[in-house]
């Protein structure tokens, strides 16, 4: 568990950092791979990412190609949500954020540069991700002139903890409107 009813909000919200931030720091941990919802243009989307990076000022970073959908989508309505779940902790985190989308800035161009030469070839492909292909030899082709490495940051306006427990589930929010103080909701 990440929390109990004998925890304060303000004993919370550093464990909840915590466990975010392992998620960037190891490969194995459960909130490595996140839950984005967009919304698109006749359905919400949803899709699994990875979270990079979690800035100090609490912008939570993932790396995409800027032909995806998600790209577009944010570009056209920058809200979106981000779901974490870590099933042996059994806690579920819900964000909803702002985007930034970075292509070919300064910011994004930090990150390229950190960016291990194997892992730069994912956003080089000649072809736009979810492009229809008669065989799937024709998504391998790559250019390397050229990449469409781009960078997403989410600011969050909210953060939602749902604790699971056979005692008793447990549910709070912190919003940046209250400068990040937690309220306990109703579960």
């Amino acid at each position: 568990m990440l929390i109990t009813s004998l925890d304060s909000p303000e004993k919370i919200w550093p464990k909840l950092l915590g466990e975010l931030q392992q998620g960037v720091a190891e490969a194995s941990h459960p909130f490595r791979y996140l839950t984005l919802a967009t919304q698109g243009l006749h359905f919400p989307q949803v899709r699994m990412v990875v979270l990079r990076e979690i800035t100090s000022s609490l912008q939570l970073v993932v790396f995409t190609d800027f032909r995806s959908g998600k790209v577009s989508e944010l570009i056209e309505k920058p809200r979106a949500s981000l779901l974490f779940y870590h099933p042996t902790k059994k806690v579920q985190v819900r964000i909803k954020a702002l985007a930034s989308v970075h292509a070919g800035d300064e910011f994004a161009q930090g990150y390229w540069r950190s960016l291990a030469a194997h892992n730069r070839k994912e956003y080089t492909s000649l072809l736009a991700p979810g492009t229809k292909l008669n065989g799937p030899e024709q998504g391998t082709a790559w250019n390397e002139k050229e990449n469409f490495f781009t960078v997403i940051a989410f600011s969050p306006l909210s953060i939602e903890v749902l604790q699971l427990s056979k005692q008793g589930h447990l549910r709070l929010e912190f919003d940046q409107a209250s400068a990040w103080q937690g309220k306990w909701l109703a579960p």
